[in-house]
């Protein structure tokens, strides 16, 4: 009898401007990695260098590897091994031996109803719930309605975990391309579900920190705040842009954040325990701030702040203070494995080195971990139990045996 499988990772990057080399580059260094195991799951990210070679890509890479579910996207800039490849050519691909565990690939369409609603064509095949997670990527231009997509995973699969992006480096509709082993997908989304022995820990670096002090609304209207503890909310952001430093006013005007407090239970607040949304707009007339989320009244919020230090420092701690945990007793490094979807604002437009967030990933994680992303138009993951698109965040799947 022949031993049971044991799950493995592995990782390839190519930076050859040439596509037909850098598809041998990778299968190469992909079976080098397996050490001849063939792969259940293929995420694969690809720069729009490559033309016309992407088209088949999908079917191309299951051919070679025998992989059963193929899903990946183009990117703007490109992540894998220990870089992050911007804005250059690079074909990045992350395989997986996944033993005991389910794969259900979907492909998700949106139409608009008579009322206004989104209607999507099919929800994620999820049968337990204890042991699923969802891998999603879309395209922004022809799947618009994410947030009203991820609120129906909230609904109908409590607990489960969404992780993923949205492509990118397309200007327009039909510019991002969705891969998968059948050959490009025309719009929507795709994503596969894992439900088995291999699980998702999830880790979702918003990047802001607090500034001023939490209150409550007292008075809101959808996506408006009208009112903070019973008096007009721009007072209430005016007063508090005053009492900021003169570095955390600049920063607040250029780029102005409300997080919405996760546990309404909790009096004190610190980075991390809110939805980091970003201030759309005011309305001096009414005196209303304008967020990008819908308000209750009684929720608690409060203003934020992001900036390169704020970011770093973020993602460190969070993979410091989790990173143990998401690999539990994994030995090996080829044991487990990782991908970060990183928002295409951070990478060197945030930060003065290069390579920061992958760096950061596999650092806290004190293993050298085959990791692949991409930088994506929004980044799917968990704040508080449920699922979210974001903004200017790094979304961090990584995968492991399950324990207990």
């Amino acid at each position: 009898m022949s031993a049971p499988l044991s799950p493995r990772f592995a990782s390839a990057l190519s930076v050859d401007a040439n596509s037909a080399r850098a598809e041998e580059q990778v299968l190469e260094r992909l079976a080098a990695g397996l050490e001849g195991a063939k792969p259940d799951l293929l995420a694969v990210f690809v720069s729009h260098h490559h033309g016309g070679a992407i088209e088949e890509l999908g079917p191309r890479l299951q051919a070679a590897t025998g992989a059963r579910v193929v899903v990946g996207c183009t990117g703007e800039s490109i992540i894998g091994a220990d870089r992050e490849v911007e804005h250059e050519p690079a074909l990045s691909v992350w395989a997986a031996v996944l033993p005991e565990t389910e794969l259900r690939p979907f492909a998700v369409s949106e139409t608009s109803g008579p009322d206004g609603q989104a209607i999507f064509s099919e929800l994620p095949d999820v049968r337990d719930r204890a042991k699923a997670s969802v891998l999603i990527l879309a395209d922004p231009f022809s799947f618009t309605c994410m947030d009203e997509f991820l609120e129906r995973l909230n609904t109908e699969f409590p607990g489960v975990p969404a992780v993923g992006g949205m492509a990118s480096g397309g200007m327009g509709p039909g510019q991002n391309l969705l891969i998968t082993e059948r050959g490009l997908v025309s719009g929507g989304a795709v994503g596969v579900v894992l439900e088995g022995k291999i699980e998702v820990c999830s880790i979702v670096s918003q990047g802001c920190r607090p500034v001023g002090k939490p209150w409550v609304v007292t008075a809101s209207q959808e996506h408006m705040i009208q009112k903070m503890g019973g008096r007009p909310a721009v007072d209430v952001l005016m007063e508090t842009l005053q009492s900021l430093t003169p570095r955390d006013q600049k920063l607040f005007q250029k780029q102005p954040f409300m997080g919405l407090a996760i546990d309404p239970k909790k009096s004190q607040f610190e980075r991390g325990d809110f939805l980091v949304r970003g201030i759309r707009g005011l309305q001096p007339k009414e005196k209303a701030i304008a967020i990008g989320n819908a308000l209750r009244k009684g929720q608690t919020v409060q203003f934020l702040v992001r900036d390169a230090e704020s970011a770093s420092e973020d993602l460190a701690q969070l993979m410091e203070s989790q990173g143990g945990g998401a690999l539990g007793d994994v030995q090996s490094p080829h044991a487990a494995g990782a991908l970060l979807f990183s928002c295409n604002g951070r990478g060197t437009r945030m930060f003065s080195k290069p390579d920061h967030d992958v760096s950061c990933v596999r650092s806290g994680l004190k293993a050298d971990l085959p990791v692949a992303g991409f930088f994506a138009m929004g980044e799917v993951g968990p704040v508080g139990g449920r699922n979210f698109l974001h903004g200017f965040t790094a979304s961090v799947a990584v995968f492991r045996p399950r324990t207990g």
